[in-house]
């Protein structure tokens, strides 16, 4: 029987966890930023993405290490994020965590091909400039996941 770990070892180039995103509702990301500052987090991007994904992100960072807080808000009522808000009965809460990797193609070829089921048709634009790809919670049903996961290139390798 293999485990997540075991699965996710032979994806080429994970390097470390990238950001765990939490969903907040609409109009809370502001307190939500400011709720974090306050323990020492700070924000390092903010941006609207739009297409399938219709949110508003803010990204911060805890202290001097690559990994990331990312909040979500919806901005759209077919938001994914909105529709997993109203799925937790109203609340926010974990959206995805996101494993960076050197290549979003190798690693996307190399789930697909080990039976992952991956929600893209391929690798596509994400925020920050960055490429990703999403893997759906139940995607192995041997051993799933249970959350989203999201897989992350930086071209800038940041």
């Amino acid at each position: 029987m293999s485990s997540a770990h075991d699965d996710l070892k032979h994806v080429p180039g994970i390097q470390f966890v990238d950001h765990v995103a939490i969903a907040v509702k609409q109009g809370e990301l502001e307190g939500q930023v400011k709720a974090y500052e306050m323990i020492g987090f700070h924000e390092v991007h903010r941006e609207e993405v739009r297409g399938t994904d219709q949110v508003r992100e803010a990204l911060l960072q805890i202290g001097d290490g690559p990994n990331l807080i990312q909040l979500l808000e919806p901005l759209a009522p077919d938001s994914p994020v909105q529709k997993l808000i109203e799925r937790n009965g109203g609340r926010g809460g974990l959206a995805h965590v996101a494993f960076r990797v050197k290549s979003a193609q190798q690693a996307f070829e190399a789930m697909t091909a080990s039976g992952f089921q991956i929600i893209d048709k391929g690798p596509r634009k994400g925020s920050r400039g960055t490429t990703v790809f999403f893997v759906h919670p139940k995607s192995r049903t041997d051993n799933p996941f249970g959350f989203l996961i999201e897989i992350v290139e930086d071209p800038a390798g940041k």
